[in-house]
C-alpha cells in the first residue's frame, strides 16, 4: 500500500457487473477532480484468442483443468510487478486486450490480440483497476498488500451465470450447451481463485434478484436492477453511518451490524453515498504525504 500512490481495485467474474461500478467510479473521479490511470484486467490474460483455444485444446487432451480463471492462463505476477510499481513511483505498464473488429481497427489488429505495453500517464492521483483477479492471495502471489481500497462486485451465483448464458449466446453466438461446458470447465477454479477474493475486499456489493432463478438455464430474461435488491457487506464497519445511509435510500434495511441491504435500483445511489468519502479520505491522505 502506498499513501502517496494509492490503488483502488473493483474485482469481480466475467458478467459480474464490474464495468458498471467502473462507471460510477469515473463520475465520482470527474466529480471530484481526481485523476487515475486505468488497468483492466483483460490487459493481464496470459493468451491471446487463438493462443488460448489452443491451450484449452491441449489441456483437454492432457485431461487437466485449465480456464480463463486459472494461474497459468493469467500473469499475477506481473500485475503484482506494476501495483508495486505504481505503489512506488506513481507509474507502470500496461496493455489493452482487444475484444472485438470496432476495438482492433484503431491499432490495425486482429481482435483477440493484445496492444503493446505502454506507460501510464504521469501525475495522477491513483490507480484503478477493473477486472477478474484484482484480489488474488495464493501461496506465489499477493495482490492484496498492494491495495489501498478492495471492492468486489459479485451478484448470486444463478444470477451469474444468466447474465453470461445470454451474452454469451446473443452476443457471442455460442450455444447454450458451449456456454454450459464452459461453466463446468471453470468451476473449480472459480471455487479456488475468484471466490477467496471476496473474503479479502473491504466491500462487497452483491445483485440478488427477487425472481424466480432456480433453473438459470432456461431463464428467458436477466432479472432486472428492479426486481432485485443488492446486498452491501462492509468488513470493517467501524466509521460507516449507517443510520445516514437508511435515511437517503429510500426501502434500504440493516441485515446484519455490516450489512446494509438496498433496492437494486438504488446500486449506483449507494455506491455514490458509500465510495465517494472514502475517495476522498484517500485523496486527503495522499495531500499530506505529497507536503
Amino acid at each position: 500500500m502506498s499513501k502517496r500512490h494509492p490503488i483502488i481495485v473493483v474485482t469481480g467474474s466475467s458478467g459480474a457487473g464490474t464495468s458498471t461500478v467502473k462507471n460510477t467510479f469515473d463520475a465520482i473521479f470527474r466529480r471530484e477532480g481526481v485523476t487515475a490511470a486505468v488497468i483492466e484486467g483483460d490487459a493481464f490474460h496470459r493468451y491471446t484468442r487463438v493462443e488460448m483455444k489452443g491451450a484449452l485444446a491441449q489441456a483437454e487432451r492432457d485431461n487437466r483443468n485449465f480456464s480463463h480463471f486459472s494461474p497459468d492462463a493469467n500473469e499475477w505476477a506481473e500485475l503484482g510487478q506494476q501495483f508495486r510499481s505504481y505503489g512506488e513511483t506513481g507509474r507502470c505498464k500496461t496493455r489493452f486486450y482487444l475484444h472485438n473488429e470496432a476495438e482492433a481497427a484503431p491499432y490495425h489488429q486482429a481482435p483477440g490480440t493484445f496492444t503493446p505495453w505502454v506507460e501510464t500517464p504521469v501525475d495522477t492521483d491513483l490507480l484503478f483497476y477493473e477486472g477478474l483477479h484484482g484480489c488474488v492471495k495464493t501461496p506465489d502471489v499477493d495482490l492484496t498488500r498492494h491495495v489501498d481500497l478492495k471492492i468486489g462486485v459479485v451478484p448470486i451465483i444463478n444470477l451469474e451465470w444468466i447474465q453470461k448464458i445470454h451474452r454469451d449466446t446473443k452476443s457471442r453466438g455460442y450455444s447454450k450447451e458451449a456456454v454450459s461446458d464452459t461453466i463446468l470447465r471453470r468451476m473449480h477454479d472459480y471455487v479456488h481463485y475468484i471466490c477467496p477474493q471476496f473474503g479479502e475486499t473491504d466491500i462487497n456489493f452483491q445483485r440478488v434478484p427477487v425472481v424466480d432463478t432456480s433453473n438459470p438455464f432456461i431463464a428467458r430474461d436477466i432479472p432486472t436492477a428492479g426486481e432485485s435488491m443488492t446486498v452491501i457487506r462492509f468488513k470493517n464497519p467501524r466509521g460507516i453511518d449507517f443510520p445516514y445511509l437508511l435515511s437517503m435510500i429510500s426501502d434500504s434495511f440493516m441485515s446484519r451490524a455490516n450489512t446494509i441491504v438496498v433496492p437494486g435500483g438504488k446500486m449506483d445511489l449507494a455506491m455514490q453515498l458509500i465510495l465517494t468519502p472514502m475517495i476522498l479520505r484517500v485523496m486527503e491522505m495522499r495531500r499530506a504525504q505529497m507536503q
